[in-house]
């Protein structure tokens, strides 16, 4: 007598309880989070009428004051143009010394991250006020600001593009005898060489608006007439170089953006 052929078990589709319980976790937090910041629906709804007595004050702008904001908008844009350049340029050997597939020893590799780490935790913001207080008002300061945020931006995203890269050619050099600056330069830097210019662009851009802002402690830029604006009350005005500022953005991160595709 024949066997009957065993049906095949229907797959079950999977528990719906991790995403409920991750979704109510979700929510206790920002409840929880809310309730500690003070930051509820009702504060909101008392604070609307005064937010939108300022929106009417910033308006209609004041266009006449293009003519003041012009010359500082362009010393920002120098600001992160030097900022980013040497920051890129130092990032460099920072990205490669981080990176564990170029330096296994975690005695090397190790302290450039933790290099990196700490870059990153101090706000540019508050680069801009230490170095104001060494070296005065003036763009300097915030040159020295964006320099430092730049190569953790940059040697961050680059160290890891270093690691996700095909490890074949270095491997085919190896058994060839080339030495780790041969191995760098021809097997590594061809590899993340298009990643590593889409970032340096990208924290250009974000060095654009960083240094729009910098001027707030004096460090230069555009963000010293934020500064003086919003302190005489003259929102108008400052409704001027937010629209200025949101120009140049938008233009930078356009050209930005085609550059990045050509590249990648």
């Amino acid at each position: 007598m024949m066997s009957q052929p065993e049906k095949k078990a229907i797959p079950q589709p999977p528990s719906k309880v991790k995403h409920y319980l991750t979704g109510t976790l979700i929510l206790l937090l920002l409840w929880g989070s809310a309730i500690q910041t003070d930051a509820t629906m009702g504060e909101l709804i008392i604070g609307l009428p005064n937010m939108l007595d300022l929106l009417y004050q910033m308006f209609p702008p004041n266009w006449a004051y293009f003519d003041n904001i012009t010359a500082a908008m362009l010393e920002t844009i120098r600001m992160a143009v030097i900022g980013t350049t040497f920051g890129a340029i130092i990032a460099i050997p920072v990205a490669i010394f981080a990176a564990s597939n170029i330096f296994q020893n975690s005695w090397i590799y190790q302290p450039a991250r933790f290099i990196l780490n700490l870059v990153r935790t101090v706000p540019d913001l508050l680069l801009a006020a230490i170095f104001v207080s060494i070296f005065g008002l003036g763009p300097l300061p915030g040159i020295l600001a964006l320099t430092i945020f730049s190569i953790g931006l940059v040697a961050k995203l680059t160290y890891e593009a270093i690691e996700a890269i095909d490890p074949g050619p270095l491997e085919a050099m190896t058994s060839v005898g080339a030495n780790k600056i041969q191995w760098i330069v021809f097997g590594v830097i061809p590899q993340v060489l298009a990643h590593y210019a889409s970032y340096v662009l990208y924290t250009f851009e974000v060095n654009v608006r960083g240094a729009a802002v910098l001027g707030l402690v004096g460090a230069g830029g555009i963000g010293l007439y934020y500064d003086r604006t919003l302190g005489f009350l003259e929102y108008d005005k400052t409704s001027t170089i937010i629209l200025f500022t949101l120009v140049v953005v938008l233009l930078i991160d356009y050209i930005s953006t085609k550059l990045r595709e050509k590249l990648l």
